[in-house]
């Protein structure tokens, strides 16, 4: 077997290259790669060659939205056979550490991320990862749409800290994937309401399609996914008194400034958010009941060869929403 692996060796320099076949562990499944969602995170090391204090520093493979089918096993694998479709999901936590032990996996200092340096993505033919992160996909869920469950899982964790529930007004504020799964998830969970936000006419368009409105008088949650200081601070003050603000979407920026005295007055709940924990089997059931569409916001299909141009859709496209990587 050979494995094509599409490499970022600096900004804006990807190479299509033949890197040898992952060897599994005992405990690791291989996994022919099918599609790859490609995500902000991944434009931005494309741009940029790194985000915070993660820099690309070595060729490096990105990719971390993926599905695919497991080709080999480990000889202590268990939970899958050969021929399986599974879902990827990317962070590989120590499974020793406080937070880990606590359940909070998704917190845990010493993770191991696909697609972040220094561990190689998914932008490849074959990935090994161990058998608990390779989650089973039923035959009615397509191979773009296991990919985009690691998406699903952001909006899921995101609604879940908003503690969004049944007739609630929820104001989302980014029409991106995230903030198009996160109006879609905020239905399921009994919103009767969702105003979807955005400056691209295209993406807003998408969100009416998919039941938001314009606005809201007032909202009970606001899970911002812009990455935007404007939009935090406007969407605060949409929120009624007691509300919840959940920040998702990250800016260029440390350091925000937030309406103090108005948190204070109306004693909004603030919270962040990082990726999810224990969201996989969720995901997978809300895709295979039909009660999400993912494939509704995939934009365009690209080859290990086209890499570049599907990093670059999004910059270039005002169309594009989510471009997938058919290795």
């Amino acid at each position: 077997m050979t494995n094509r692996a599409a490499v970022l060796h600096a900004v804006r320099d990807v190479r299509v290259e033949e890197r040898p076949v992952p060897e599994p562990g005992p405990l690791d499944v291989l996994v022919e790669i099918a599609a790859v969602g490609v995500c902000g995170s991944d434009v931005h090391y494309y741009e940029h060659g790194r985000i915070a204090t993660r820099v690309v520093r070595a060729p490096h493979v990105l990719g971390h939205e993926s599905a695919g089918r497991v080709v080999a096993a480990g000889d202590r694998v268990t939970k899958h056979a050969v021929g399986d479709r599974v879902a990827l999901e990317p962070g590989l936590p120590c499974g020793r550490c406080r937070e880990c032990r606590a359940g909070r996996y998704n917190l845990c200092r010493d993770v191991r991320f696909l697609g972040a340096p220094p561990t190689d993505g998914a932008f490849t033919r074959f990935v090994a990862i161990h058998e608990d992160f390779a989650h089973a996909l039923p035959d009615g869920v397509s191979d773009e749409a296991g990919a985009l469950m690691e998406p699903l899982s952001v909006a899921l964790w995101a609604c879940e800290k908003a503690g969004v529930s049944a007739g609630d007004r929820v104001l989302v504020t980014g029409a991106g994937p995230i903030g198009l799964l996160v109006a879609q998830v905020a239905r399921v969970r009994g919103a009767t309401e969702i105003a979807v936000t955005d400056v691209n006419p295209h993406r807003l368009e998408l969100a009416r399609s998919m039941g938001a409105v314009a606005e809201l008088a007032e909202a009970d949650a606001l899970i911002e996914c812009s990455g935007h200081p404007q939009a935090l601070r406007d969407g605060i003050a949409a929120l009624r008194p007691a509300g919840t603000a959940v920040l998702v979407g990250m800016g260029g920026d440390d350091d925000v400034e937030v309406p103090l005295s108005l948190i204070q007055a109306r004693e909004i709940w603030l919270s962040g958010t990082f990726r999810y924990a224990n969201t996989y089997p969720a995901a997978i059931a809300l895709a295979a009941s039909g009660a999400v569409d993912l494939e509704a916001i995939v934009t365009g299909h690209f080859t290990l060869d086209e890499v570049d141009v599907a990093l670059r859709a999004s910059r270039e496209d005002p169309r594009s929403v989510k471009p997938i990587v058919n290795p």
